[in-house]
């Protein structure tokens, strides 16, 4: 690389965007050292993040029996995996999960419904129920409810939901290896849609599905020329069941270097580290907050993850701050820590981590 770590972060902060051979070099080139290169990236993050770091919560509010395809879902029409199916949640029952995030220290609440998209008796359902934890607890609202058009994005602005979320997951080029039930175009639709109509957008990939470096320095370059508000970085998990059966090779240090990657490229947007950062992040998952602003507690959409007490002392420990409304130190008082797994097995969620507010609603 020709560009020394300091050049890296003065092109960042300019708003200048890296050179393909930059890009590259950043994922590829052993001669780049990792600490520099995540010092370069912290310091972007610090001149628009601070030392914050905002927490979010999934629920997945609907499980399986989705009519896609896609490659490294759990719940596509392809997979055989042993999750729990079950459709939509009731409104209480999603409500009270919402109470129970902002109860835990969330900054934001993310609710994700498979399928292709939402019909239209469902969009009024959804703008129905973002109204009402809009209106009784003060946190962020994001919605992932795959396909939408002009009209369901209007409505569910005008209903207050903060942002839309919907990954491009992979490049366009690699994009046929992974799905074949929708295109790259079709989510870029959706993309344009949800901003057209002044939603923040929440769209990023998944590391580790056989895509090339080239592959996420294109989904990089794409999210930054749609300036995206939020980008959440998964790191493939390989659920049994899958279409993909097994996980490109993800060291510790490659993941991180991926983050730093999208930070340099979109120095204002919120980079989180998203699934999979327990199994490929190991030991090192404190150092994911240096290019990274935020990150996801309590695991993901049919995966665990560590519990709320051991990500917040993390994030305490690296002398980052938690951005939240609710008392965090009560938070960790109160919770025993339960530690992830030392080994690398896939910890599918049973009912009772899909379904926890499903006793208090019957």
């Amino acid at each position: 690389m020709k560009t020394t770590y300091s050049a890296l972060t003065q092109k960042s902060l300019s708003g200048e965007s890296l050179s393909l051979e930059d890009c590259l070099a950043i994922l590829t080139d052993p001669s780049i050292e990792l600490l520099p290169l995540l010092d370069a990236a912290y310091q972007v993050r610090k001149t628009y993040w601070g030392n914050n770091v905002t927490i979010h919560v999934i629920n997945n509010a609907q499980n399986g029996n989705c009519p896609e395809d896609c490659a490294y879902c759990a719940q596509a029409k392809t997979s055989e995996s042993d999750i729990e199916d079950y459709p939509i949640k009731s409104e209480a029952e999603i409500l009270e999960e919402a109470k129970q995030a902002y109860e835990s220290g969330a900054y934001r609440y993310c609710m994700v419904f498979g399928g292709r998209g939402p019909r239209p008796k469902r969009v009024e359902l959804l703008a129905s129920m973002i109204k009402k934890i809009k209106e009784t607890y003060p946190i962020q609202v994001c919605v992932s409810t795959g396909l939408i058009d002009n009209d369901a994005a209007k409505q569910l602005k005008a209903a207050g939901l903060d942002r839309l979320n919907h990954n491009l997951n992979t490049s366009k080029d690699h994009y046929p290896n992974i799905c074949s039930t929708h295109t790259y175009e079709d989510r870029l639709k959706t993309l344009y849609a949800a901003q057209s109509n002044g939603l923040e957008i929440c769209s990023g990939m998944i590391v580790g599905m056989g895509e090339s470096a080239s592959d996420i320095v294109k989904v990089a370059l794409a999210l930054r020329e749609k300036n995206t508000t939020s980008i959440p970085i998964n790191f493939l998990i390989p659920i049994p069941g899958t279409r993909i059966k097994e996980v490109s090779e993800l060291t510790p240090q490659y993941c991180l270097r991926v983050l730093c990657l999208f930070r340099l490229l979109n120095p204002k947007a919120e980079i989180r580290v998203a699934a999979g950062r327990e199994v490929h992040f190991r030991s090192m998952q404190a150092m994911a907050l240096y290019p990274a602003s935020s990150l996801f507690m309590e695991g993901y959409l049919n995966t665990k993850g560590t519990q709320t007490v051991e990500t917040l002392q993390m994030i305490k420990d690296a002398g980052f701050n938690i951005i939240s409304t609710f008392n965090l130190e009560e938070i960790m008082q109160k919770t025993e820590a339960s530690h992830y797994p030392a080994n690398s097995d896939v910890l599918l969620k049973q009912l009772s981590d899909l379904r926890p507010a499903l006793k208090s609603c019957s």
